[in-house]
């Protein structure tokens, strides 16, 4: 009899294996040769060898399919167990889905506007999504920059926002540097933890395949093999827009998200995205998508609330 070692590595082994194990029940049902032995996340299975391949081979490929749509049921292990598994790789997988966040949540893009930025990110480097708040460019970034991870095409995301407050003064708040900052990045910790699970998004930002910090972190830096989220944008100066534009290295993909109408700047203090937006908007590999109150995908409120400012304001 022989004996091996599997490890789960970036997976949470209460999800994987369910509640009272009921994962490794199924497993047992179909490969009653083997004895398997699970403790946290390491599962240790005796056999005969060519037992224990085939029973690695169909596990591999529940961890893959686990990895891919955040969720494992019973009907998904059997089917896996089962069948050749090329259907599995393959899968058909719903129009315009990006990825299946936690819990199997379809991540895809609602409007018209968040598919162009999808479609203007495959075919650029750099893209400037530009709109009012609820318009859903942040969250569709977001899922741009984790869909290139799975999929390989980066090696880590780095999610940053200029440290602008809008009304508040972060000087005055409790704690050190992070404490203070991670309230005001909340929006993108919110994103991410839609689409990550819990477990394998700590263990990312703990191991800086996931980075979230303010702007001037970024000085100095040549961002590699990355996937780049600069947002609420409008908030940064020509100086600060020039230095992160410049940041951008091989193999990387950048987007810009802001909304010109929630500038927190100091008056006569010039927009660094307004500049930018005026200044290359003719260079290719740049890209850029206006989203407007159409794209709104929070309260339908939002957007009546949008058109009705939108009548008193004036044009910026």
């Amino acid at each position: 009899m022989t004996e091996r070692i599997i490890e789960l590595t970036d997976i949470d082994p209460k999800e994987f294996f369910g509640t009272q194990n009921s994962t490794i029940s199924i497993l047992k049902k179909y490969f009653p040769k083997i004895k398997i032995v699970a403790r946290g996340g390491t599962l240790k299975i005796y056999g005969e060898s060519d037992i224990l391949d085939e029973f690695e081979k169909r596990f591999e490929m529940l961890v893959k399919y686990f990895n891919r749509y955040n969720k494992l049921d019973e009907n998904s292990i059997e089917r896996i167990i089962t069948e050749t598994g090329k259907g599995i790789e393959s899968g058909s997988v719903a129009k315009d889905v990006l990825l299946h966040g936690v819990n199997g949540k379809l991540i895809k893009p609602q409007t018209d506007n968040q598919r162009k930025m999808v479609t203007l990110m495959g075919e650029n480097d750099m893209l400037f999504a530009v709109g009012p708040a609820g318009t859903g460019k942040t969250y569709t970034a977001v899922a741009l920059a984790v869909k290139a991870l799975k999929d390989k095409e980066v090696r880590r995301i780095i999610l940053t926002r200029p440290a602008v407050e809008s009304g508040e003064n972060l000087g005055f708040l409790p704690g050190d540097l992070k404490e203070k900052l991670d309230p005001y990045m909340q929006p993108l910790y919110d994103a991410l933890r839609d689409m990550i699970p819990n477990e394998r998004l700590e263990s990312h930002l703990e191991k800086g395949v996931i980075q979230i910090a303010p702007l001037a972190f970024m000085r100095g830096r040549t961002l590699d093999n990355a996937f780049v989220i600069l947002d609420e944008a409008q908030n940064t100066t020509h100086n600060q827009m020039k230095m992160f534009l410049t940041r951008m290295g091989k193999n990387a993909k950048f987007i810009i998200t802001g909304d010109p109408g929630q500038i927190d700047l100091p008056r006569k203090q010039i927009s660094g995205l307004k500049e930018s937006l005026l200044a290359l908007k003719d260079i290719e590999g740049i890209a850029q998508v206006y989203l407007d109150d159409k794209d709104v995908v929070r309260h339908r409120l939002v957007k009546r609330i949008l058109r009705a400012y939108k009548i008193i304001e004036p044009e910026s």
